[in-house]
């Protein structure tokens, strides 16, 4: 009887250890962008997981196809996840920088105020501000007869005024009136001695 062959105690070659780490890290970073690209301002470190989660993640689905690989189909959630996450990063990128478009218009608009004071009363006295541009001031006058009218000009992200107008000793009725740029803005009446009509917070 022949001694066994050395090639019979051979053990047969183990099949290659699958390639996935490709496809875990597109979708580890995908998850991560997406979860990050909703939240504001935070959101920017979204931008290079997602980018980074597509890259990994279109390597993933190609070695799966390749056969080295046995994550397809986390590869592909993780490509999904990553687009996902890109889009919404982008819609917040358009967000915000129309946000800061609106906020640079409305601080350079110049807007026109219109005071005006009507009434019977006599002895009347107006006072009125305007603010915008950092800048506050406070007017008061004392005009001989009513109606009075004062147009004013002001800008600035944060822009507004008041309009006060109260009756003297010898009573009678006032209204102020606020019209900015063409539009009513505040309309007040008030009568009787030493009364006020107030027109602010427009």
């Amino acid at each position: 009887m022949s001694a066994p062959s050395y090639s019979q105690y051979q053990p047969a070659p183990q099949p290659p250890q699958p390639k996935n780490g490709f496809g875990t890290t597109g979708f580890v970073l995908g998850l991560l962008g997406l979860i990050f690209s909703f939240i504001p301002i935070i959101g920017v470190v979204s931008w290079p997981l997602v980018i980074l989660g597509i890259i990994f993640a279109a390597l993933g689905i190609a070695r799966a196809r390749s056969g080295k690989a046995t994550n397809k189909g986390l590869a592909i959630a993780g490509l999904v996840l990553s687009v996902l996450g890109l889009v919404v990063a982008i819609l917040w990128a358009a967000v915000f920088t129309k946000a800061v478009n609106d906020v640079t218009t409305e601080a350079n608009r110049t807007v026109t105020v219109h005071y005006d004071v009507t009434g019977t009363a006599k002895d009347a006295s107006v006072a009125y501000t305007t603010f915008g541009d950092g800048n506050f001031t406070t007017n008061q006058e004392t005009p001989k007869a009513l109606p009075w009218s004062k147009d004013l000009t002001t800008k600035g992200l944060v822009k507004g005024g008041t309009l006060t107008v109260t009756t003297g000793m010898e009573g009678g009725n006032v209204t102020c009136k606020v019209v900015v740029d063409g539009k009513p803005a505040k309309t007040a009446t008030a009568s009787g001695n030493f009364a006020t009509a107030s027109c602010d917070g427009f």
